[in-house]
């Protein structure tokens, strides 16, 4: 006898084995003929298996008849074909043993169908769930996906650090970190000391690993770092969190076209493989959540990414004679309707936008000649807009430095950052994808708490 999964029993070449299999109950109907079909689920597919019980089985009448939703099993039997509507094989069962019992007034994941709002209440329980199985399916595919394109081009996976003491992105919205007593801090001069903090200085989550990619990028070539991000943003939008992953590669010796010629093979090699080993749940999502979902991961594969500048960028949005409900204006960012225009209207094709205001980007970024621009790029995709930010970034020390104060940004701070230009400086670039925008783009799911296990959110971090 040997252990499968439900995906491995649901195979036509499993027919006629013998066969353990162990997961959840999601259904139990009697059959006047003496005997009872169960719906088993073990989360290694969408679908379930149908497993029949006879009535001869020894434990038939004291728990299998009691057997309810969210009950856990395991079931010894044979594999045999089916001739059921929509299933290949069936189970026989020669066994089955009861490990836990679900109260079947108690259990919410009955047969009603709960929002995905009422679900978040239960994160601890909604991964049994359709939707939330095949997410998470998904959201691993994708993950693995990541790994296996940057290693086949070549990069070295780095871990950078959650802790940190800069502001990549200088905005502020970050999380402290202390030891300090917060009812009664240390002081000096009237304001916290953080001297006596356990790093001896403010200390933060971090909201990107980007600067401390590029050490090793200028050093080792091309890296990328995959991990946990934090911004303490107090937003309560479909597309934000306030924890989220993020994939960050850094390459030395790279340009900005180059960065953009990366970022869409990466998107390309990711939706593909989603599509060849995930397609039994992104039929699901395809028919249960956005009809459009297969049909738009397919054109993005279809299509060839259309480049243009912030300035053409803004210029068509201004003549399109679209009523937006914020105007385009040249020096302010894309908004996301601004974005889903160029995308879904425009051009029906995702977009690279680049050589943005350098008034509205971070210091890091290359400054153009023209001192207006710099070299960021935004790559768009239609239903999402943004889904990658990156540039080519700043290795001229002097002009760094300059951006830093325009920012007001001690460059004393970056000694460290700044060492990367005084010593063997080269062009580089990078960018940073959010995963979890990544898999919402891709299920189609309405809001970016149901792509993360366990959302955090203001107000909300109960799991």
């Amino acid at each position: 006898m040997r252990k499968m999964t439900v995906a491995e029993a649901r195979e036509k070449n499993a027919i006629g084995q013998s066969a353990l299999l162990q997961g959840w109950i999601r259904t139990r109907r009697d059959s006047k003929g003496g005997f009872s079909f169960l719906e088993l689920n073990d989360g290694s597919c969408l679908a379930n298996i149908q497993v029949i019980a006879d009535a001869d089985l020894p434990n038939y009448a004291e728990q299998i008849q009691k057997l309810s939703a969210g009950c856990s099993v395991s079931i010894e039997g044979e594999v045999k074909a089916s001739g059921g509507k929509g299933q290949e094989t069936e189970i026989l069962a020669t066994g089955v043993v009861v490990h836990g019992w679900a109260d079947a007034q108690e259990y919410p994941l009955q047969k009603k169908r709960h929002s995905f709002e009422k679900l978040r209440e239960w994160a601890h329980l909604r991964p049994r769930t359709n939707a939330f199985g095949a997410v998470a399916r998904v959201r691993n595919c994708v993950c693995r996906s990541i790994h296996n394109f940057f290693q086949e081009e070549g990069f070295l996976y780095v871990t950078t650090p959650v802790i940190t003491t800069s502001d990549c992105e200088g905005a502020g919205d970050m999380f402290r970190v202390t030891t300090l007593d917060i009812d009664n801090p240390p002081k000096q001069n009237g304001t916290v000391d953080f001297t006596q903090d356990f790093f001896g200085k403010p200390s933060y989550l971090t909201v990107s690993g980007q600067l401390e990619a590029e050490t090793y990028a200028s050093a080792l070539g091309k890296v990328y770092t995959f991990g946990p991000t934090f911004r303490a943003e107090n937003s309560n939008t479909s597309r934000h969190l306030a924890e989220f992953w993020m994939v960050e590669p850094e390459m030395a010796f790279c340009t900005l076209p180059d960065n953009m010629d990366l970022a869409e093979r990466f998107l390309k090699r990711i939706f593909n493989d989603v599509l060849q080993q995930c397609g039994e749940d992104m039929a699901f999502f395809n028919q249960r959540i956005d009809n459009t979902t297969l049909e738009t991961l397919q054109g993005v594969l279809a299509s060839d990414f259309v480049r243009i500048t912030y300035t053409e960028a803004i210029d068509r949005l201004e003549r399109s004679g679209h009523k937006f409900e914020f105007q385009p204006s040249w020096g302010h960012d894309l908004q996301s309707e601004h974005e889903r225009y160029l995308t879904e209207e425009e051009f029906a094709a995702p977009v690279i936008v680049y050589d943005y205001p350098r008034t509205i980007k971070p210091f890091y970024m290359y400054a153009n000649d023209d001192g207006k621009t710099v070299r960021a790029m935004d790559v768009l995709t239609p239903k999402v807009g943004e889904i990658i930010g990156g540039s080519q970034r700043e290795d001229r020390l002097d002009i760094l430095e300059q951006r830093m104060r325009e920012q007001d940004l001690d460059p004393a701070s970056y000694w460290w950052y700044g060492d990367l230009r005084r010593f063997g400086s080269t062009p580089h670039s990078g960018f940073g994808l959010g995963l979890e925008r990544l898999v919402q783009f891709i299920t189609g799911m309405a809001n970016i708490r149901d792509v993360i296990p366990f959302p955090r959110t203001p107000g909300n971090a109960e799991f």
